[in-house]
């Protein structure tokens, strides 16, 4: 199964994170965070990893959610041979600010980590970015 997705992070209290290498330490205000990301091999794998507590730190995210203050509350995601993690990431882009440089080292994206302090506004945002790609989503069970 192939697609994209935006994980829902929500941040309990304000915290400095280090992000890698290259992004160093990293203030997160408390709120939601949106992270836009692919799966073109497995996705359901990806999401199961996300989730999980027991991994190597390979992406930006990884970085965020091992925080003790940071959890996934929420995955929208869609199921598509075609790649629209830039496409969505764009429209978010325009809706909210964003932490430059995180988690799009492979792509001309300012971003794929968005914030947003209401929760309810980070779901409408993200329906409304597959909206205006014409693309269903779902959402996961977590």
């Amino acid at each position: 199964m192939k697609g994209c997705y935006c994980l829902i992070i929500h941040v309990e209290r304000k915290t400095k994170i280090k992000i890698g290498k290259k992004l160093g330490e990293i203030e997160f205000k408390k709120g939601n965070y949106v992270y836009v990301g692919s799966a073109m091999n497995s996705l359901e794998s990806r999401l199961k990893r996300h989730l999980s507590n027991e991994k190597k730190m390979h992406w930006h995210v990884d970085y965020l959610l091992k925080n003790d203050n940071a959890r996934i509350v929420k995955i929208i995601y869609n199921v598509s041979a075609k790649k629209v993690e830039c496409n969505l990431s764009k429209y978010l882009e325009a809706q909210a600010s964003y932490i430059s440089d995180f988690g799009c080292s492979d792509c001309n994206c300012n971003s794929h980590l968005y914030y947003f302090k209401n929760r309810k506004k980070a779901i409408e945002s993200i329906k409304n970015a597959y909206d205006s790609i014409a693309m269903d989503y779902e959402f996961f069970k977590i």
